[in-house]
């Protein structure tokens, strides 16, 4: 059996990441490249980027884990 060399980043997905799914997307990646890896450095970084959890209230970690088991992360 061949190994891929790289993996589809959406390959899982039936249809295109919506404007937010890509927004968060980057800042996390943002946060990521600053290299804050774990949770709590993460919603910290979100939070200092102004970025807002889906009902407007700051990132939490608990928020955050809602969030990203919504979306099927």
């Amino acid at each position: 059996m061949e190994i891929p060399l790289y993996q589809e980043p959406v390959q899982t997905r039936d249809e295109p990441a919506t404007q937010y799914e890509v927004k968060l997307a980057g800042l996390i990646q943002k946060v990521f490249a600053e290299g804050h890896y774990e949770l709590p450095e993460l919603v910290k970084g979100l939070n200092d980027y102004g970025a807002t959890a889906p009902d407007g209230s700051a990132w939490t970690e608990e928020n955050f884990r809602a969030e990203m088991k919504k979306l099927g992360a």
